[in-house]
């Protein structure tokens, strides 16, 4: 379904870089194993160094009173974080000759498929205009919903109608009804990129909880002498344990 919006249009677009484009923001989930962390940096320099060294060694003891032989440290590895992303995307439009797309439902204080089985009964009637209806959704937007009947023929007229009073409860509420369209992904280009200020840490043991681990990577990270810097987020996943981090686009 595409969204509403209003357009004017005053001359014919003769140049291809005067169209609009479809922006893309990464919204990516990547699986995190057990006995890792990711840790952001302020700075890209700071990750960058991180990365070069590969390996570091963790002070586990830290404190000056502790002879040679007391310490424990551990050795964890870091790498960079590499995504394949989309450069570019074409999406094929196709509309439904079977399917509408209602807009303007009411926000009301029901269940979703009690609104479902309210707007399901009143296109099937075919006083409505409507016909038997094969199945519905509501969309991300609680505001707007699809309906497919099982024929054809009976979306067109609701469609050329434009809107109409629709009966949901006891109330009366117009209801925008729309082409439905979908849409096919035609062609998908990647593009290797590389998190700026993102480092994974791997291989770190299970000598210690997860808050005092969790501390103990981020005070050794941020210390210069280490290669480090002022870190932004780090994130621990104990070994044992699977996590999923979301990597959104960097504002920084």
């Amino acid at each position: 379904a595409l969204p509403e919006k209003k357009m004017v249009f005053k001359e014919l677009v003769r140049n291809q870089e005067d169209m609009n484009k479809l922006m893309l923001t990464a919204l990516i989930h990547c699986p995190l194993p057990g006995g890792s962390a990711l840790i952001t940096f302020e700075k890209e320099e700071v990750a960058q160094r991180i990365v070069e060294l590969k390996e570091h060694l963790v002070e586990l003891s830290y404190g000056e009173e502790l002879e040679e032989v007391e310490r424990c440290r551990v050795r964890v590895k870091a790498t960079p974080v590499d995504f394949l992303l989309p450069s570019a995307l074409e999406i094929g439009l196709t509309w439904s000759s079977r399917s509408i797309l209602l807009s303007g439902l009411p926000s009301l204080s029901i269940p979703e498929e009690t609104l479902l089985d309210k707007l399901e009964l009143f296109f099937s009637k075919t006083k409505n205009g409507g016909g038997e209806v094969e199945s519905r959704q509501l969309l991300d937007d609680p505001s707007q919903a699809v309906l497919t009947f099982t024929q054809d023929g009976v979306a067109g007229p609701l469609i050329a109608r434009g809107s109409m009073p629709v009966l949901i409860g006891k109330g009366k509420y117009e209801v925008k009804i729309s082409p439905c369209m979908q849409g096919d992904i035609t062609n998908l280009q990647l593009q290797a990129s590389r998190c700026p200020r993102t480092v994974l840490l791997t291989d770190i043991p299970d000598v210690l909880a997860e808050e005092p681990m969790r501390d103990t990577l981020e005070i050794h990270f941020q210390k210069p002498s280490h290669g480090g810097g002022e870190v932004d987020t780090l994130a621990y996943v104990p070994v044992g344990w699977l996590a999923v981090a979301v990597f959104t686009e960097d504002m920084a």
